[in-house]
């Protein structure tokens, strides 16, 4: 998951710069937890002390929105902090179903440069309507323990809500919660930004509503 930060991914869209400076100060403050978001009776970690959701609109159809968040191994294609990204199994993603990408991560005060490999193990999917993965983010001199990564997809008038929520545990990123939670949400803002863009793309170039 990790992103599923797994590290959902996505320490390194705000660490690396690649989020708009709005964006990074807007994931500073951390979006109160509801508790409420699950799939399949299964959320995010309680317990975790670095959260953060947040969700967007989408105009786009559903099935479009669904393919491009779970088509794993396309997600270089359309996310620019994911360099790599392969599935460990065949067939449909599905509970059970494994994979692992990476993703740079640049250097901070206590952590130098390096790249996580992110192994996302899938805990539930409802086709069309939800996922959560979760598992470590490994890099040199960087450890994620666990990322768990949840993601809601409701039809609305206009289009599809899109909200995802994630939680971080391990002794290093919990030694500076704060900047943890500031590039996680960055990261979560990133995605859904670039998820949001793809998505309204493809439909404007088929002339779907």
């Amino acid at each position: 998951m990790f992103s599923t930060v797994t590290v959902s991914l996505a320490v390194t869209a705000v660490l690396a710069g690649t989020v708009p400076a709005a964006q990074a100060a807007q994931a500073t403050q951390v979006t109160p937890h509801s508790g409420t978001s699950q799939c399949g009776g299964r959320g995010v970690d309680p317990a975790a002390v670095i959260r953060y959701e947040s969700d967007t609109l989408i105009k786009a159809p559903l099935s479009t929105v669904w393919k491009l968040q779970t088509d794993v191994e396309r997600w270089p294609s359309w996310q620019p902090p994911v360099i790599t990204a392969e599935r460990l199994d065949p067939g449909r993603l599905k509970a059970g179903s494994r994979f692992r990408w990476t993703t740079p991560a640049p250097a901070t005060p206590t952590t130098p440069a390096t790249t996580l490999a992110i192994t996302s193990t899938v805990q539930e999917l409802r086709r069309h309507d939800c996922v959560l993965w979760r598992g470590p983010a490994i890099g040199e001199g960087l450890r994620i323990d666990e990322g768990v990564h949840l993601w809601t997809f409701r039809k609305v008038k206009g289009g599809v809500r899109v909200h995802t929520e994630e939680t971080w545990t391990g002794a290093q990123v919990e030694a500076d919660v704060p900047t943890a939670t500031a590039a996680l949400g960055a990261g979560l803002e990133a995605w859904l930004h670039d998820l949001k863009t793809t998505a309204e793309a493809h439909t404007e170039g088929t002339g779907r509503p």
